[in-house]
C-alpha cells in the first residue's frame, strides 16, 4: 500500500482492490465502498471540511476529548445538512406532484371538452 496523503485532518489511501485506509487523527480505519459510491474521495474531501470546520469551533485539538469533540461538531453539522437537504427535497417533491396534479387535471378537462 502507498503512503497515505495528508488532505487536511484526514488522511486517504485507495488501493488497487478498492479499499480506503483513512488516517483520523493517527487512528486507521479501512473500508471497501459500496459499488454505487463513484468517488469516495470526493466524500472524504466532503467530510474533511466539516472536520476542519469544527476544528476551528474548538481550542487544543491535542487531546482525544477535544478529537471526540470535534468528530461529534462535525458529525452533528453533517447531519443538520442531510436533515435540511431531505426537507428542502421533500418540499420539492410535494410542489412537482401538486404540479403535476393540476397539469393532469389540465389534460383532462381539455380531452373531455
Amino acid at each position: 500500500m502507498s503512503n497515505i496523503e495528508a488532505k487536511g485532518s484526514i488522511g486517504i489511501d485507495r488501493s488497487i482492490d478498492g479499499i480506503i485506509t483513512i488516517d483520523l487523527y493517527g487512528i486507521k480505519f479501512r473500508f471497501k465502498p459500496e459499488n454505487n459510491v463513484e468517488k469516495p474521495e470526493q466524500i472524504i474531501d466532503d467530510l474533511n471540511k466539516y472536520i476542519s470546520n469544527a476544528e476551528k469551533h474548538i481550542k487544543d485539538t491535542a487531546s482525544d476529548r477535544n478529537k471526540l469533540a470535534i468528530l461529534l461538531l462535525a458529525a452533528m453539522n453533517l447531519s443538520n445538512d442531510f436533515h435540511e437537504l431531505k426537507l428542502q427535497y421533500s418540499r420539492f417533491e410535494s410542489h412537482i406532484i401538486n404540479r403535476t396534479e393540476l397539469l393532469l387535471d389540465k389534460i383532462e378537462a381539455a380531452i373531455c371538452d
